[in-house]
């Protein structure tokens, strides 16, 4: 770990975790928690880089290790909390990173008393509805794969500690945050670098949030998510998917069959089984 400063007073907190900060996410929100915190600390289990910045404590932890967590944790003011596998995989691996790995992360905010958690969730956990469906934070989910699943466990466990010990939560149902979409499905789902740092600073610094289910998507022209349930939060997207509309819809269409054509999850929803 290199320690950096100390609270100049100025920002909303003196230290902020993120965890997955090696990841394609972490290392954007690197950069933009910058302005929140005097100090960043940032961790993965794969190798970090670039290196520590000035303001930034490198800390390698495995989230399925418990005690790792809790020592991860300590003098902590709130946790941006992006660890784990990002897309599906057989069921053991996402039980030691997203499942095993949350848990620990929330008995850590319990046990070190911090209060407010952004908990990266994922639009895989209604990822079985119907695209010409607008699902929000109400709706019944349909998780579509074991990684959805595992998303739809850390909202439960947001909800629990919660109720249970006071921790405010805000789930971020990221759709496809990328520097421009990959296909057709995503002129719906993406979410651009710019508006997921608005996104995580809203979760952050917003006052009584209890624990609220926001959709990750920037103000594109078709959406299947309402986020009116997430009013509170004041996110507002101010980048859309739509200049790259026609460079999206000259890729060959997908057939008929293919659930990227007809579900919110696309080839999240086909993936697996694995290890038959």
């Amino acid at each position: 770990m290199t320690a950096s400063a100390s609270n100049t007073g100025d920002k909303p907190f003196n230290r902020l975790l993120l965890t997955g900060a090696a990841g394609g996410l972490g290392q954007v929100l690197r950069e933009a928690l910058q302005a929140h915190a005097s100090i960043i600390r940032v961790s993965d289990i794969s190798p970090m880089a670039p290196a520590a910045g000035e303001h930034e404590e490198v800390v390698t932890c495995d989230l399925a290790d418990k005690a790792a967590v809790l020592a991860l944790a300590k003098d902590v003011d709130a946790i941006v909390h992006l660890g784990g596998i990002s897309t599906e995989r057989a069921f053991e691996e996402i039980l030691e990173a997203n499942i095993r790995g949350t848990f620990h992360i929330y008995e850590a905010a319990r046990k070190e008393g911090i209060k407010r958690v952004v908990f990266a969730s994922s639009n895989h956990v209604t990822g079985f509805y119907p695209q010409n469906e607008e699902v929000d934070a109400h709706s019944p989910r349909r998780p579509d794969c074991y990684y959805g699943l595992s998303k739809s466990y850390g909202e439960d466990l947001a909800t629990f500690y919660f109720h249970r010990y006071g921790i405010e939560t805000v789930s971020l149902r990221i759709g496809s945050s990328f520097p421009e979409p990959r296909n057709v499905r995503m002129l719906s789902t993406w979410l651009s670098f710019a508006d997921l740092g608005h996104l995580v600073e809203r979760a952050l610094l917003c006052k009584d949030v209890g624990h609220t289910v926001v959709y990750g998507m920037s103000a594109n022209r078709d959406v299947w998510w309402n986020n009116r349930y997430a009013a509170h939060l004041g996110f507002n997207p101010q980048d859309s998917s739509e200049r790259f509309r026609a460079q999206m819809e000259q890729q060959p269409k997908p057939a008929a069959d293919d659930p990227s054509a007809h579900l919110q999850g696309g080839a999240f929803t086909q993936a697996g089984p694995f290890g038959d």
